[in-house]
């Protein structure tokens, strides 16, 4: 064992890495899981009764029991949900779609030679804020940071030197435990705050959320966040990784004039497909808006949620392809494809781990425990009787770790706001604090959960650059960031209560 995986096996977080990487593979770990969850959905199911809730998006009381997968309907349910269950799982097709016009973009050198030049002469902590920056702000364009900005920080890492883990995870922080900071409101903050009208109505409360509601804390926490992502991935996290001993190494020869050329015309052809895309977007009646029926107005909803990933193929592939045919790494159309190719054939891994943790994933959604457990969460917040700074403390640490169970923000604030948004109201504290104190729980856990349907990519990623690495070492690498990310967010959120600070426009704290 050398220096750097003792300093690694060393501390609390030396304890959960040994512990989760001296665990079966991470494919059987889910297989595992799977095997629990339907052996814990027959108990529950048998012995214990339905609970009963208000949902927020359909406006009416709910009762839910657990659904056992021991039953015949259950055991059916396994066997005829398993394929769409893969075919279905969310972060199957995003992942694939914008590795092949990743691939081309790494196979043909231009992410290589675009990176020297980048990184020359570039600081260390600059370089590790940008990163952490870039996986903030991504999340307007909802999943496409988990595909670009996270393989994109490990690349980043490993041509300057540095140890690609610790990029992945600087980037993986800022994606998805930074989820709710950004500079701008997005379609999330619309689903939010839809959620959250709905609850105030149905408790009888004459109040509107408006979409704005947690903008100028998203754009304070954004800066925040990006400095406490930065300290903890300089601070932490690398010296804990150590000197990086793994078989990626950094491409350290100069930039050749052909290069230089190839860059060139990559460039052109961006900015030609930029311009492009931006006569398709930016005109009322651009092709790619759709008539939004609740405003009457043209939007890029549709395409934000379901295009997106396409342009981002086309985004790399496009001067990948330029790239590679003035460098002569592209002759024929063979050759385009072979890069497509071996990127996809890194993916193998993916594929077989995205099948059993989305069978993991459907189990745990069927049986309705995750539901459950939200319930019973929101019932023993408000059995405790808190008010004030005291309660939405306690609602953070609930929710957070909430969190680590059900992924989906849009469905445990559908069972958790018509509890607290007219609860919290009572008492004098506004809906959009709730909301806010929501978000950054809701945010923070992300990035240690399995269950966040992104977990198993994350896993491979960093195979890529460290074949031990396990389950183990993505969840002791990014603790450090998750609590960092929750205790931070928290005293910001007590400094603007104490202070009166409004959320956002006409965004009061306090009623």
């Amino acid at each position: 064992m050398n220096d750097s995986e003792q300093n690694r096996n060393k501390g609390f977080l030396g304890f959960i890495e040994r512990v989760g990487n001296g665990l079966p593979h991470p494919v059987i770990i889910f297989v595992i899981l799977a095997l629990s969850i339907i052996v814990i959905s027959e108990i529950v199911a048998r012995f214990g009764g339905p609970v009963e809730y208000f949902s927020a998006t359909e406006g009416d009381f709910v009762s839910v029991e657990a659904v056992s997968l021991m039953s015949s309907d259950g055991i059916a349910h396994i066997f005829n949900s398993a394929v769409t269950n893969f075919t279905g799982f969310a972060p199957l097709g995003t992942v694939l779609v914008a590795m092949l016009g990743v691939g081309v973009a790494e196979w043909t050198g231009l992410i290589s030679t675009t990176l020297k030049k980048l990184l020359k002469g570039v600081p260390t902590g600059l370089l590790t804020a940008s990163v952490v920056f870039a996986g903030i702000i991504s999340n307007i364009a909802s999943d496409a940071g988990y595909v670009v900005v996270i393989p994109l920080g490990a690349i980043i890492f490993a041509g300057a030197g540095r140890h690609p883990i610790a990029g992945l995870a600087a980037a993986f922080a800022g994606v998805s435990a930074g989820f709710s900071a950004n500079l701008i409101f997005g379609p999330t903050d619309a689903l939010l705050v839809g959620i959250t009208n709905e609850a105030l109505t149905a408790g009888g409360i004459d109040y509107d959320v408006a979409v704005t509601a947690n903008w100028y804390f998203m754009i304070v926490s954004t800066f925040v966040l990006t400095a406490v992502g930065a300290f903890v991935t300089e601070k932490i996290v690398e010296p804990r990784l150590g000197e990086y001993n793994g078989s990626y190494k950094p491409d350290d020869e100069p930039i050749t004039d052909i290069e230089n050329k190839g860059m060139r015309n990559a460039f052109i052809s961006l900015l030609v497909f930029l311009g492009i895309m931006a006569f398709m977007m930016v005109p009322e009646n651009g092709a790619l808006r759709a008539l939004d029926e609740a405003t009457g107005n043209m939007t890029l909803d549709t395409f934000l949620r379901q295009g997106l990933l396409f342009m981002i193929f086309l985004l790399f592939a496009i001067p990948g392809y330029f790239y590679g045919k003035t460098t002569g790494k592209i002759d024929t159309s063979h050759d385009l494809v072979k890069g497509m190719s071996d990127s996809m054939s890194s993916m193998g891994g993916y594929l077989v781990l995205a099948f059993f943790a989305a069978q993991f994933i459907n189990y745990f959604s069927y049986t309705n425990l995750g539901l459950i457990l939200a319930v019973s969460g929101a019932e023993f917040l408000e059995a405790i009787g808190f008010v004030g700074l005291p309660l939405i403390l306690a609602f953070i640490i609930v929710t957070a770790f909430l969190n680590l169970f059900i992924g989906s923000a849009s469905a445990k604030w559908a069972i958790m706001a018509p509890v607290f948004a007219p609860m919290l109201f009572e008492v004098n504290i506004a809906p959009e604090m709730t909301l806010m104190a929501y978000r950054i729980a809701d945010s923070s856990t992300n990035i240690i959960s399995p269950l966040m349907s992104y977990f198993a990519m994350i896993l491979v990623f960093a195979k890529r650059y460290d074949e031990k690495s396990g389950l183990g070492t993505i969840i002791s690498t990014m603790l450090s960031y998750s609590i960092a990310f929750l205790i931070t967010w928290s005293l910001l959120l007590v400094v603007w209560y104490v202070l009166g600070l409004p959320l956002g426009p006409g965004a009061q704290i306090i009623l």
